[in-house]
């Protein structure tokens, strides 16, 4: 029996340079989905999901559009977060990434995401292969609980925008991160949302 889930970052939001809370795709992310849409096609999806903000659920929208087989919900526990807050152990350099995050945020992000990985790195009786359609932190903490790593080794763990990230769940063994932020269905003009330039 496999649990397949597939993780995929919501396409370029306009006007994300900003720093715009929440907005739709931008054109560029609009065709970000059509092209992993294309992708994935031929995966005998179980399930979808995707966080309620409207750059994930635009996203959603247009991957399903040309996956006629496949409605995706909306899920709070896909919703952007703060997964965890700084811990002795992180290095002092990722210090000042905290600074405008309160106490509050650091505990709803930790709550959220002990849900996420207890309703979907579970696990499955039969064959399941689940669409995941979320942000970067989120997507970041699923591969750091895939290795069993630190809690704050979810920083610098970072998606391109439709990258797509696949674990595989087992049952009697750890889970195997089979690819992360795979880009292959983009061509390079398509390739945003990464903090540094890629070299090709």
């Amino acid at each position: 029996m496999s649990h397949f889930l597939y993780l995929v970052r919501h396409g370029e939001q306009q006007d994300a340079e900003y720093g715009l809370p929440d907005g739709p795709l931008s054109e560029r992310g609009k065709r970000q989905a059509r092209a992993l849409a294309e992708r994935l096609g031929g995966v005998p999806f179980t399930a979808a999901w995707h966080s309620p903000l409207e750059r994930a659920s635009e996203t959603a929208r247009i991957m399903t559009e040309r996956m006629p087989a496949l409605e995706s919900q909306p899920s709070t526990l896909l919703m952007d977060c703060i997964p965890s807050g700084p811990t002795p152990d992180m290095p002092h350099s990722f210090q000042p990434f905290f600074g405008s995050v309160t106490p509050a945020e650091i505990e709803a992000g930790e709550a959220q995401m002990a849900d996420a990985i207890d309703e979907w790195m579970t696990p499955a009786r039969g064959d399941r292969h689940d669409l995941l359609i979320t942000h970067n932190f989120v997507i970041a903490w699923f591969v750091r609980e895939t290795f069993g790593a630190a809690p704050w080794r979810w920083m610098g763990v970072n998606q391109a925008n439709c990258g797509l990230t696949i674990i595989r769940v087992r049952s009697s063994k750890p889970s195997v991160l089979i690819t992360h932020n795979d880009l292959g269905h983009l061509p390079v003009e398509l390739r945003t949302g990464l903090p540094i330039e890629q070299p090709y």
